[in-house]
Formats: structure tokens, C-alpha cells, sequence
């Protein structure tokens, strides 16, 4: 056997030495694309970057949502799996690489500016991916990233202010090349929109009406990130908010549930909803204790969408984040509702419409120059969020007069913001470690706020950690090929996950 291997090696060596003059030319198919096409390339990326980080029900466990009740073994002490948390670091800066090289081709164009949608739109959509891994890792590689042509192959960890400066600096940019407008040649985005145009998910929009929804949600990640820095760079987020917020013509941004960012999963196989996909085979995940007690003690009509009543006797029952157990019946745990799951042509929120209001509440009680009062914004917050929930306007307003009704704290606005965001999980679970809140993750109380029923969602991990995952662990392929670089960005984490905080995480009393 090892002498006809040899013989087979052999062989392909001198066919390859005997025919390397003329193998480009017969292997050329002349009916192939040299190249392929922008919105095919776009369309792919987009579809994987939101497969990696639109389908975050892992996270939703961290945020206080949804909890396992099978198989607790990995998820009671958030052990980290490369395979998850990996995946998604490869494919962002393989993602942004892909992007480049449409931004790139654009340049070489004979007329580029028939292309600047496309251009611009990769660009945000570079600035997303990297936002992502930014918020999710803290200190990454890039401003020596993506420079392997230019030699360096292994990219030193910036800090984070930096980066997230950069990214912000950058959405300006393109902010401002949307602001500018775009001529009647401009080809657009094409079908591999799949976030506005794809015939597949029943938008087929024209070029310019697509381009307008892009520019709100370029916006809207700029008002997004100002707040997560809000502890740490009060100045910037306070003017970022308020140039935007003031400048509704050039800075329009998300605030209708019309224009908000959903990605609409085609519903067959490979592309199903991935929460879909997740139940045909598996019944692992229930609904967390702390987010149904909530919206039970608020007598929140958000509950009968976003769970289902349990099987068992036709309550609404969660369970608790972290137990070491199974629970005895599980199928007396109420499951996700079947708006989040039971759809195979699902969505996976990037930005609700909800968001822009109760940011808007925040920077009023900040005492920042905004349109609207705390009180009316926070208002429409919660009518926003239930009309994206298909919640009646009667219920809605019965709750904003009733449970519902703003006292002018902080703590009622982040309550609300976190209800809100379900199905986010990764940016609820950021927005608990810049809020603390939903407290019930951390102080392991009842939602009656008095009794201490059960841990919350924080990890059991070996008995010393009292809160979720600060971050997501390095990739071990880092520590494989990059090796010092991450030695030294990881100096302070402990146990992959904790520790050190990320830059933006100004709590206290976790560890």
C-alpha cells in the first residue's frame, strides 16, 4: 500500500511537470464568472455573519431570557466551547476580508461611482461585523488586522477605546457618504439584500428605498454604541446622541417597526431560522424563571408572545438559570413563544425600533438635548415594542396607565429596555453589563425583589463567580498562531471569562 502511494505522488508529479505550461488554459471554463459577482458576494457574507451572531439563543440564557432544561452540564457554568464562540470570531474577519475585496474591485471600476451603494453598505457592514467581535471579545487585533500582504501575521490586541473610536469614526464616515446621496446609475444593492430587498423575504424594494432603510440602521448602530460607552466617554456619547437626534434629514435612523432591522430567514434547508432549526431536532431550552416572573408581576401582555403556556397544566413557568438539575417535569417549563421560533422563515433581530426610544428616554434623564421628554420617549418606547409584538393598542395603553406607568427612573427604563430586546441576545446581555439590570441576574431575588429564591442567571462555575460571562472566551487558534499577542490581551481574565471586565463594564460588585 505505502509503494502505491508513493506511485500515485509519483505519477501526479510528472503529470504536473509535463503539463504546467498549458493547465490555466485548459482548465479555463470561458462561460465561468473570472470573479464573483458584488451581491452575490455580499449576499453571503451577510448570511453567515448573521448565522454566527443572529443566533444567540446560547446568550439569551446570559441575558435572563431563556434557560436549559436538558443537558446543564455545559450551560450551568457557561463553559466555553471553541466551536461557538470561535466560529464566530473566524467568520467576522473572514466576513470583513470578503468585504474588502468588493470595496477593493469597486475601485478598479471604469465608472466605481455606479457602485457607491454597494461600496458603502459593505463598509457599514465591515464596521458591524468588527462592532460585534469588539463588544463580544473586548481587546481584538485591528489595527494591524487584515495586513498579512503587508507581512504582519501575527496582530497585536488594541485597546479598546480605540477601537471603539475608530468603528465610531467610521460610521460617521459612512453616515456621511449616505447624507450625500447617490446618483440615478448607481446599480444598487441587488437581491443579495437580504435584509431589505430579497424577493425571498417579501421586501424587493428599489435600490433607493433600500438605501434609506441602510442609512437609518448606520445611524442607529452610531446611537447604539454611544450609549455602551456612556460610562466611560460620557463627552462622546452625549454628542454623538444628540447630533443625530437633532439632525433627523441628515441622520435619520430607525424609529418605526417599517424600518427596523430584521434578517428574514428564507425557511428551507440550509437557510431555516436558527431557532427553528434548533427545535426540529431538540427540546432543551425553556423559558428563564426571572424574565416570566417579571412579566407576570407586571401583568405584561408581552408574555403570551413571547413564551407559551406549559404543557403540563397551562401555566407560565420558568426555570432557573444555573440549576444543577433537571427540572422534575420539563414539560411543565413554558417554551418560546412561536412568534421567536415556530417559523422556519423566521428573523433574527439586528436593531428594533423599540431601542431608538428608550434611548432617547436615557439621554432626557441624562439631562441631554434630545426631542423628546423621558416620560414621552420611554411612552413610546413601550407602544413601539408592543406593536412589534402584536400586542392591541388597548392592552398597550392599559399597561402604560396600570404596571406600566414611568416613575422617571432609570431602573423602570432598563426594565422595560430589557424586555424589549428579547431575542437580542447578545445585546441584552451588553446591555446588563453596562446597566446591571435586570438585576435579578445578579442578586439571585425573586421578582418580588425580597426573596432569594434562586441564582438568577449566574454561573455556578466551580462556586466562585456571582454573574454571567464578562466576555467571550479567545479562540484557541489563537493561542496556537498568534500566541503572545493573546498572552498579553488576556493578562487579568480569569477562568476564559471573567476577571478582567471589558472597558465599557464600569460595575462594581461582579466577579
Amino acid at each position: 500500500m505505502k509503494n502505491l502511494f508513493k506511485i500515485l505522488i509519483l505519477s501526479c508529479g510528472l503529470f504536473m511537470v509535463g503539463c504546467t505550461s498549458d493547465f490555466e488554459e485548459i482548465n479555463t471554463d470561458p462561460d465561468a464568472f473570472a470573479t464573483a459577482p458584488y451581491t452575490n458576494m455580499f449576499g453571503y457574507v451577510l448570511s453567515q455573519g448573521m448565522r454566527q451572531w443572529g443566533t444567540s439563543l446560547d446568550v439569551c440564557q446570559w441575558a435572563g431570557y431563556v434557560s436549559e432544561v436538558q443537558y446543564l452540564n455545559n450551560y450551568a457554568g457557561y463553559t466555553p466551547t471553541n466551536n461557538t464562540y470561535g466560529n464566530r470570531w473566524y467568520n467576522s474577519y473572514w466576513g470583513y476580508t470578503q468585504l474588502q475585496d468588493i470595496i477593493d474591485r469597486i475601485a478598479e471600476e471604469s465608472n466605481p461611482d455606479n457602485f457607491r451603494q454597494m461600496r458603502d453598505v459593505a463598509m457599514l457592514w465591515q464596521n458591524y461585523l468588527m462592532y460585534n467581535v469588539l463588544n463580544a471579545f473586548g481587546s481584538i487585533p485591528y489595527s494591524e488586522a487584515f495586513k498579512g500582504k503587508d507581512g504582519v501575521l501575527q496582530s497585536k490586541y488594541d485597546h479598546e477605546e480605540g477601537t471603539w473610536n475608530s468603528i465610531l469614526d467610521n460610521l460617521k464616515t459612512i453616515a456621511e457618504n449616505f447624507a450625500n446621496g447617490y446618483s440615478n446609475t448607481d446599480i444598487g444593492l441587488g437581491n443579495g439584500d437580504f435584509l431589505y430587498t430579497h424577493p425571498a423575504v417579501g421586501k424587493s424594494l428599489n435600490s433607493n428605498t433600500a438605501i434609506v432603510k441602510w442609512q437609518r440602521f448606520c445611524n442607529s448602530l452610531r446611537l447604539r454604541i454611544a450609549m455602551r460607552i456612556v460610562n466611560v466617554a460620557p463627552s462622546l456619547a452625549q454628542s454623538t446622541i444628540e447630533e443625530i437626534f437633532n439632525n433627523p434629514t441628515k441622520y435619520p435612523y430607525i424609529d418605526s417597526i417599517d424600518d427596523q432591522a430584521y434578517f428574514w430567514w428564507q425557511g428551507t434547508s440550509p437557510y431555516f431560522e436558527p431557532w427553528h432549526d434548533n427545535s426540529r431536532t431538540r427540546d432543551d431550552d425553556g423559558m428563564a424563571d426571572i424574565f416570566i416572573d417579571h412579566l407576570k408581576k407586571m401583568q405584561d401582555p408581552r408574555l403570551f408572545v413571547y413564551a407559551k403556556p406549559a404543557a403540563t397544566d397551562g401555566e407560565y413557568r420558568g426555570y432557573e438559570n444555573g440549576a444543577k438539575s433537571n427540572p422534575a417535569n420539563i414539560h411543565a417549563i413554558s417554551r418560546i413563544g412561536a412568534k421567536f421560533r415556530d417559523d422556519p422563515a423566521g428573523f433574527s433581530p439586528l436593531y428594533k425600533a423599540s431601542e431608538t426610544y428608550y434611548m432617547m428616554a436615557e439621554a432626557a434623564l441624562r439631562g441631554w438635548n434630545v426631542p423628546m421628554t423621558a416620560e414621552e420617549a420611554y411612552n413610546q418606547g413601550v407602544l413601539t415594542s408592543m406593536e412589534e409584538n402584536g400586542v392591541s393598542d388597548e392592552d398597550a395603553q392599559t399597561y402604560l396607565e396600570g404596571p406600566g406607568k414611568f416613575d422617571g427612573s432609570f431602573e423602570m427604563l432598563y426594565f422595560e429596555q430589557w424586555v424589549s430586546m428579547f431575542k437580542e441576545g447578545i445585546e441584552a446581555w451588553s446591555f446588563y453589563r453596562r446597566t446591571g439590570y435586570p438585576t435579578y441576574i445578579h442578586t439571585a431575588k425573586a421578582a418580588d425583589g425580597v426573596s432569594p429564591r434562586y441564582p438568577g442567571a449566574r454561573s455556578t462555575y466551580n462556586g466562585i463567580h456571582n454573574d454571567v460571562p464578562f466576555r467571550f472566551p479567545y479562540p484557541n487558534n489563537q493561542f496556537s498562531y498568534n500566541r503572545q499577542n493573546v498572552l498579553d490581551a488576556s493578562q487579568g481574565i480569569e477562568n476564559y471569562v471573567w476577571g478582567k471586565q471589558v472597558w465599557w463594564d464600569t460595575r462594581t460588585d461582579v466577579h
